[in-house]
């Protein structure tokens, strides 16, 4: 797994010159800086999970130690651990950059996100609580505070970047302007 971490940089290049000459100029203006933003949020979740957050779950691991116990985590264990909360914060700090991408396909929007504030609260310790390898409360806070804090980030950043949906997309309840009644659709030299 650490090897396709290092390597990252040169699969994803080899992904990107494969795909991009299927995609049109439009495209590409949209998907460059969409995977540079989006690969430095998961970059700066694994940083969080693993300089944050990786401490104190470690010591409440070691915490079982007693005079009848002790504590020998083996390599593959402490491996084990920092993988699953490096991937877990890394996808959790995607959020604003997923929110966007919904904003921009036209399923949220600023309006849904303010409204629906109570049940993301309530599903960021439901998240927190399955994604935390370890049953303590402390690190469940540790990563449903920031997903909270990411959740009104991506409200912002709905609100700024997805004011327009993507060519062909249109939001919720909204009709484009060369439907009519009938449901049939006109060009627009036609109305």
């Amino acid at each position: 797994m650490c090897g396709v971490l290092i390597g990252s940089p040169v699969i994803f290049l080899q992904i990107w010159r494969f795909v991009a000459p299927g995609l049109y100029h439009r495209e590409k203006r949209v998907l460059l800086p969409f995977t540079i933003i989006s690969t430095l949020c998961f970059l700066a979740g694994a940083a969080f999970g693993y300089f944050v957050v990786f401490p104190p779950a470690f010591r409440f691991l070691l915490g079982y130690a007693s005079d009848i116990l002790d504590p020998l985590p083996a390599v593959s264990e402490y491996f084990s651990l920092s993988l699953r909360l490096l991937i877990a914060f890394g996808i959790v700090f995607e959020l604003p950059v997923f929110m966007v991408f919904l904003g921009k396909a036209g399923v949220v929007n600023t309006v849904f996100l303010r409204r629906n504030r109570k049940y993301a609260l309530l599903i960021s310790f439901v998240v927190a609580a399955i994604l935390t390898p370890t049953p303590d409360v402390v690190n469940q806070l540790f990563m449903a505070g920031p997903l909270i804090v990411l959740y009104e980030i991506s409200i912002v950043a709905v609100a700024v970047f997805a004011k327009k949906t993507f060519f062909g997309f249109s939001g919720a309840g909204d009709e484009p302007d060369n439907i009519d009644s009938d449901n049939k659709v006109h060009s627009n030299e036609e109305q």
